[in-house]
């Protein structure tokens, strides 16, 4: 089963069993995120990243500059240990991405704004051999270009399925989730953003993102 197969029964099964009266409120949610996206925003390939230091599920300090020490770095921004589609996703980079990115002197890093105890669920209960990185207020995720904040209609229907922001993050700006490859020389060289969050960056596509360097 291929990633986007794996999405696509999470979103048939949102229909199956979640009040219609709840789906549709995501649904309209997620068609609002691809309309209002602007594409012009995203950080672009060519253009230097920033750098920064986050802390990882256990608490130590992991920087850019850690992760490109032997070759690219690849940044998987996503929402949070609520989100199904995050799940999803970073167990099939753990199972498909991580043991290949060795070749290649590359490394794998989750980003997401949740407060750390978030970052230590989704690293625990997804067995993930890679840095979970708490970008706490969006700070890394703002530089790239790459956040939103949810509008308040959203909020309470949010909140209804476990995914209250001001709980988990402390507030209600995300990330779109995206993946951006990053060389020795901290020069983007992939991005491939998703506003559309139950759709992601399929393995191989990855892969071949850092092979390609």
């Amino acid at each position: 089963m291929t990633l986007d197969q794996g999405l696509s029964g999470i979103r048939a099964n949102l229909r199956n069993v979640a009040p219609a009266e709840i789906a549709d409120v995501l649904v309209e949610h997620q068609r609002d995120l691809v309309g209002s996206a602007d594409p012009a925003k995203f950080a672009g390939v060519g253009t230097t990243a920033a750098g920064f230091t986050l802390p990882d599920a256990d608490g130590t300090a992991v920087s850019l500059g850690d992760l490109t020490a032997d070759g690219p770095a690849v940044l998987v921004f996503y929402r949070g240990q609520w989100c199904p589609y995050c799940n999803l996703t970073l167990r099939a980079y753990q199972a498909e991405v991580v043991p290949e990115l060795g070749k290649y002197g590359a490394r794998l890093a989750a980003i997401s704004p949740q407060l750390p105890d978030g970052s230590a669920a989704v690293k625990e209960s997804n067995e993930l051999g890679f840095p979970v990185l708490s970008d706490v207020g969006n700070v890394v995720a703002r530089a790239f270009g790459l956040t939103f904040t949810v509008g308040e209609n959203v909020r309470p229907t949010m909140a209804k399925i476990g995914a209250d922001l001001d709980k988990h993050n402390g507030g209600w700006e995300l990330a779109h989730p995206s993946v951006v490859v990053v060389d020795r020389d901290r020069v983007i060289r992939f991005v491939d953003v998703h506003p559309d969050y139950t759709t992601r960056t399929e393995p191989a596509q990855l892969l071949e993102a850092v092979k390609s360097l």
